[in-house]
């Protein structure tokens, strides 16, 4: 028990030392000792990367999940360390909706078909949006995570600490600076007693002389402050390179983060890879309605010029024409092997070289070649030339 209070004692005089030392540098009235300047720009680079940390960390939470309520949820569960309970996100709830709808009206009519096959892809790409979920808090939230809750709070603990050194050492500072002040009035008031008078006589010099020897207790404090300032500018000096190799962990943690960074992306790329996938092949299953289905699909694409969804489709799937565009103005062009204008209605990627790419809404010339499939056509722009699929295009009179 005596160790304990004079334990707490010792740390009581610590505190206040440490309390009247901050309180005396904010008023201008004690030196302060400035840390190193390379120090103190790692301190600065470490606030601002735990800073710009938590922004991308919480933007990144809402762009995964922009529902607060949920992700309040999820906090919950996660402070509670339990599992999170699986619930079916805004495309599988539509997917469900569509398939329900779909199958009301009937899967043999062409409308309830295709919200079927509707349905079933916004499924998909609920179960690829979850995905990018699962793969971005592991490989992308939670190292930041960890960062913030780990390694940052390491480097706040040892610059407190530091903090705490400093200013035990400017404590010890003023401590030797008061020490000396007083010793060096010691040795003005140190003289003998004047000659020709008795001693007891002279009260004023006996007052002098036990002043004196009251100051000369200052010796004993200059070297016993010494001693002090000498151990709190190591322990300071220990402190500043402990907070310093931390600080210089922080280029580990942005390689760490750029690590993570690319995963991120990665898993960014595979879900819009996928979500592309689903959509070419949804409008392909819907390519293959009936001919009124599938002209009022071309109207819509055709008066939306503004929106081009990109389709690379393999020769050997591209739906049939449609009956309006088996025309008498297409017989003609293949019996005459003449050449017309078409306007192109969806974007296309060539697959071969000699094929020819197209974009939605442009002009280009085409012409029928003896012995080509009857779905292809010669289509030309500028000094292009190439194979055009037939059901991409709208001739013009």
């Amino acid at each position: 028990m005596e160790f304990n209070v004079r334990r707490l004692a010792a740390d009581a005089g610590t505190f206040l030392s440490r309390a009247v030392q901050f309180t005396e540098e904010k008023f201008g009235q004690a030196e302060k000792t400035e840390l190193d300047a390379h120090l103190d720009t790692l301190l600065s680079w470490a606030e601002s990367t735990k800073h710009w940390t938590e922004k991308i960390m919480k933007q990144t939470e809402v762009l995964l999940q922009p529902n607060p309520n949920v992700r309040v949820e999820e906090f919950l569960y996660e402070m509670l360390d339990k599992k999170v309970p699986m619930r079916a996100n805004n495309h599988e709830l539509l997917g469900e909706c569509m398939i329900d709808s779909g199958h009301e009206f009937g899967p043999g009519t062409a409308y309830g078909s295709a919200l079927i096959k509707c349905g079933e892809t916004e499924k998909l790409l609920g179960s690829a949006e979850k995905e990018l979920i699962q793969s971005s808090a592991i490989n992308f939230l939670t190292p930041f995570r960890n960062f913030i809750e780990g390694d940052f709070k390491t480097i706040l603990k040892e610059r407190k600490l530091l903090q705490n050194k400093r200013l035990d050492l400017d404590a010890a500072k003023n401590r030797l600076k008061k020490a000396r002040v007083a010793d060096a009035r010691s040795a003005e008031l140190n003289s003998s007693p004047p000659l020709g008078e008795e001693y007891v006589a002279h009260f004023s010099y006996m007052l002098s002389f036990l002043h004196v020897r009251w100051l000369k207790l200052w010796t004993e404090e200059v070297q016993q402050a010494e001693t002090e300032l000498r151990i709190a500018q190591s322990e300071f000096d220990r402190q500043a390179e402990i907070t310093r190799l931390l600080l210089e962990g922080i280029s580990s943690t942005h390689a760490h983060h750029l690590r993570c960074l690319n995963d991120f992306v990665d898993a960014q790329a595979i879900y819009y890879a996928q979500c592309y996938q689903y959509m070419v092949s949804l409008q392909k299953q819907l390519g293959s309605f009936p001919s009124t289905f599938s002209n009022n699909n071309q109207q819509a694409g055709s008066s939306s010029a503004s929106i081009s969804v990109p389709t690379a489709q393999p020769a050997a799937s591209l739906p049939a024409p449609p009956p309006s565009q088996a025309s008498p103005a297409l017989n003609e062009l293949r019996s005459t092997s003449g050449t017309r204008k078409a306007r192109v209605l969806y974007d296309y990627d060539a697959a071969s070289s000699s094929e020819l790419s197209l974009l939605a809404d442009e002009v280009i010339t085409v012409s029928s070649v003896p012995g080509m499939d009857t779905d292809w056509l010669m289509g030309q722009r500028g000094n292009q030339k190439g194979k055009v699929p037939f059901t991409y295009l709208e001739l013009l009179n």
